[in-house]
């Protein structure tokens, strides 16, 4: 090494070929050429020549032994190396002139007594470590833990992102072999405000993660930078694996908490499906007008919370839901109620020839749907209540047909308790018992999404006429109802009148596991242990005929949805599920599974899923059921990669795989986890392949796709589904179970005349909702069986889509829960994550006055300052505060 240095330097042999660990690729057989063209092409300037020379001089009075010279060579060295101006992608000359002694001044330290002259040695060597490139020496990190005293950042900043790149390298090794790495922690703890200090809170959340340490950075952010540090660490959360992603929002819910943002902690509780938490947030203030906000955030994701204050109780029971949303109608010009007919626009309808034998009750059935659909909450339509009596329609339709009707009267007074309950008491003394049974479904359905004190829902279904009734349909509607209508609640209250239904072996198969089904939508995302082992009891009791019949799966999923979200939780579960009995075991440890792990986005588990789906199973009579697990396995793939756009995309082209190659309980599947995928986001290169295979050879799958291409466009009017929906219509015209499934798909394209949606995602697509994910995995697990259930005498199983339906729209209210119209500007959402400065979150927008309507990746913005809102994302029902600061608008 010191021959190197001694070389001539007439001919500016600036480039070292055989320093170590570099260039390596110049020995050998090209070595020569290499370091001829380099003489020729690289000459140094008198500048560098007498840096060099300088640098040189240095290393030979550090090799004297002179120890008075130890200190001012070492100082020299280092202003050197600090006050060279280099470009972004060239090595500051000073190290590429040091490179040739590294060896030598390693060894060098070695010699060196203890001492400050060592330590400021050391601090040197780890700036020269970083162009050692060798990845089993971090030198770098060596000596920085050799001169703890000196401060990392004063070498600058791509130093410091090197040596947290060793840091975490070497934490890494440490923790494969349980070795400490106390050190390690302490030194990127040191790095933390280097890195928030220069706008790099990316980097130094990174470093934390990889030292297992994210909860520290709360001691470490100003109100300068937490917006940027939780926004990062939020986003985060989807990649992160167990108990990182639980930890990451904990810490992001202490820092919003540290600096006031109430509203933005109450979004962190809510992904933490933490009651505790959810109450002290709500606790921690005093302001009527953010309590208000925080009470609406907790009444969208359907949780209950309890209070004394009237007004605040009113929000958080979405008391006022139907007021704001029949007001969003006026607004939009749009309470007048629309027929079927409106929506089919059946004259577009190419029909050539005689329709088949025209299954008049199919279509008055489907009508009944579709009105449904299109007038939901508009509390008018044109086809239940044209008469006094208001029983025309229903007696147009038979036997289950009347059931459906009738429960449709509930979504038309969708969340208006007072005036939909006074129009199906009417229908719940009439003597047919189908009708009963739907309007007692109907008051399951009109109360869904909202409460009172006075419980009407309760009251009603709990009647023993309802839930005791001798008439198998009116029991059962009830127990359906009492699901709907307490959806998420917890009400402790229902067990006692759910469980006996569920363990009395004279109710039969199908209460029984309506009961099941009601339990886990009232205790979705609970966990709750007791309600398991009754299930769980249930299935192991069920004989060999029942564990085959097709209600039998509605036991697993009301199993599975009290584990939505709750990871790890279900592992026990799943451990008793291993030695209950068979089909149903290994269908129903799937499908908990896949719920446990809703919307995390976890690899491991939806590779675990697409195995399952390899297996190649003969479906016969003899064996019927026993790839049901393979159809919740692909359900479970949407349901788990639903958080996560990567994870999604992957999904899309997995399914894709799965339809060639799949067997048809797979490949029926398939249309339906892509509508969970894209529920309410009707994307072009989902719905044209929807539209491919809504003419399979298969009418399973062709059923099953047009069913999801009515989920897909739910509540959006898209014009080009609204086509291809028509055209399908035309095609199927011969068929009545197509017919019927085109119908209902148009009924959902045009849901609440394109103002509602169904996506389980909430608060720009940051929260998921465990009830709107219950409702909708339990409409599309009927679809399993699409031909004995909704195309049968089931087709009141569509109703379960209810709690997931929500207003997509943005109204701002002030802070008497008076309309307050505002500008706003609505465009696309841009993520910003990690993004210098203060980027726009919005791009394309275009201002309107509220109350708007937001689509699938829109944001709103403020279009001023006058006004603050309570929430930090406008949407749903928003809270405006006068701005104190407010000087008027600017001339």
């Amino acid at each position: 090494m010191a021959k190197e240095a001694e070389k001539p330097t007439d001919k500016g042999k600036g480039k070292v070929v055989d320093a170590p660990g570099k260039d390596k690729a110049a020995t050998g057989k090209d070595g020569d050429k290499k370091d001829k063209k380099d003489e020729v092409t690289e000459e140094l300037s008198e500048e560098d020549q007498q840096l060099k020379s300088d640098l040189e001089m240095l290393v030979q009075r550090l090799e004297e032994g002179n120890k008075e010279l130890y200190k001012p060579s070492l100082e020299q060295i280092r202003d050197f190396i600090r006050t060279s101006t280099s470009s972004m992608t060239a090595v500051p000359k000073p190290l590429k002139f040091l490179r040739p002694h590294y060896d030598t001044l390693t060894a060098l330290h070695d010699k060196w007594e203890e001492g400050e002259d060592k330590v400021a040695f050391a601090d040197v060597l780890s700036v020269l470590g970083m162009t050692y490139s060798d990845e089993t020496r971090l030198d770098s990190l060596k000596y920085r833990l050799l001169a703890p005293t000196k401060d990392p950042g004063a070498w600058g900043h791509e130093y410091v992102r090197h040596l947290a790149l060793e840091i975490g390298t070497e934490y890494a090794r440490r923790a494969s072999s349980d070795q400490s790495a106390k050190d390690l922690v302490d030194l990127a703890l040191s790095l933390v405000p280097f890195f928030l200090k220069h706008n790099a809170e990316a980097d130094a959340a990174d470093l934390l993660f990889e030292v297992e340490s994210i909860p520290k950075i709360a001691d470490f952010v100003d109100e300068n930078t937490y917006a940027r540090v939780c926004l990062y660490m939020v986003s985060m959360v989807p990649l992160l694996a167990i108990p990182d992603d639980t930890t990451t929002l904990v810490t992001a819910h202490t820092i919003y908490r540290k600096y006031g943002q109430l509203a933005q902690a109450m979004t962190m509780a809510i992904r933490l499906n933490d009651v505790d938490m959810i109450q002290q947030d709500f606790n921690a203030t005093e302001d009527s007008a953010l309590k208000k906000q925080l009470a609406f955030l907790i009444a969208r994701q359907g949780i209950a919370i309890e209070t004394d204050d009237e007004e605040i109780a009113e929000c958080l029971n979405n008391a006022r839901l139907s007021e704001h949303f029949l007001a969003l109608g006026k607004e939009l010009n749009i309470l007048d109620p629309k027929t079927p007919e409106e929506i089919y626009k059946s004259h577009l309808e190419n029909t050539r020839g005689p329709g088949a034998s025209v299954d008049s009750a199919k279509q008055n059935l489907a009508n009944s749907f579709v009105n449904g659909f299109i007038n939901a909450g508009f509390t008018t339509d044109k086809l239940m209540l044209t008469d006094e009596d208001s029983n025309s329609w229903v007696y147009k339709n038979k036997d289950a047909g009347m059931l459906s009707a009738t429960a449709s009267i509930g979504m038309i007074h969708q969340w208006n308790v007072e005036v939909g309950l006074g129009v199906i008491d009417r229908f719940a003394e009439a003597p047919e018992d189908y009708i009963k049974a739907g309007a007692a479904l109907a008051v399951g359905i009109v109360n869904s999404g909202v409460r009172s004190d006075s419980d009407p829902a309760m009251a009603l279904l709990c009647d023993p006429q309802y839930i005791h009734s001798e008439v198998p349909a009116i029991k059962k509607m009830a127990v359906m109802g009492l699901g709907l209508a307490y959806a998420g609640s917890q009400k402790d209250d229902l067990r006692e009148w759910l469980q006996p239904i569920l363990a009395d072996p004279s109710s039969t198969l199908e209460s029984s596991a309506m009961a099941a089904l009601s339990l886990g939508l009232i205790f979705v995302g609970s966990g709750d242990g007791d309600i398991a082992g009754f299930i769980l009891q249930a299935i192991t009791e069920l004989d060999e005929t029942q564990l085959k019949d097709k209600w039998s799966q509605f036991y697993s999923l009301g199993l599975a949805l009290l584990y939505v979200g709750r990871q790890e939780d279900a592992d026990a579960t799943l451990e008793v599920l291993k030695a209950a009995p068979q089909p149903i075991g290994k269908a129903t440890g799937v499908l908990v599974d896949a719920c446990a792990y809703a919307g995390t986005g976890n690899v491991v588990r939806y590779q675990s899923l697409l195995v399952l789906c390899n297996a190649h199973i003969d479906a016969d009579e003899d064996n019927k059921g026993e790839d049901l697990y393979q159809a919740y396995a692909v359900l479970g793939m949407a349901l788990i990669t639903m958080g996560e756009d990567i994870g999604a995309e992957m999904a899309l082209r997995a399914f894709g795989h799965l339809m060639h190659y799949g067997d048809p309980v797979i490949r029926k599947m398939v249309p339906l986890a892509m509508a969970f995928l894209n529920a309410s986001n009707p994307q072009m290169k989902v719905y044209d392949t929807l539209s491919r295979y809504s003419h399979d050879n298969d009418i399973d799958v062709a059923i099953n796709a047009i069913f999801a291409m009515g989920l897909v466009g739910a509540g959006s009017n898209n014009a080009r589904l609204a086509q291809l929906l028509r055209q399908l219509a035309s095609y199927y015209h011969r068929d009545p179970n197509a017919l019927f499934m085109v119908r209902i798909a148009q009924g959902l394209l045009h849901m609440g005349k394109g103002t509602l949606n169904i996506n389980p995602f909430h608060t720009e697509r940051s929260v998921l909702s465990r009830v709107s994910v219950a409702s909708l995995l339990t409409v599309l697990v009927s679809l399993t069986d699409a031909q004995s259930f909704i195309l049968d005498q089931h087709h009141y199983l569509l109703y379960f889509i209810v709690p997931a339906m929500h207003p997509r729209f943005l109204i701002t209210l002030d802070e008497d829960m008076k309309p307050l119209p505002v500008s706003v500007r609505v465009g696309q959402a841009v993520d910003v994550v990690g993004q210098a400065g203060r980027p726009k979150t919005i791009t394309g927008w275009q201002t309107h006055n509220t109350p708007v309507l937001l689509s699938y990746g829109e944001r709103a913005e403020l279009e001023d300052e006058e006004y603050i809102a309570q929430s930090h994302t406008l949407e749903g029902l928003v809270v405006l505060k006068k701005n104190p600061k407010w000087q008027g608008a600017e001339n």
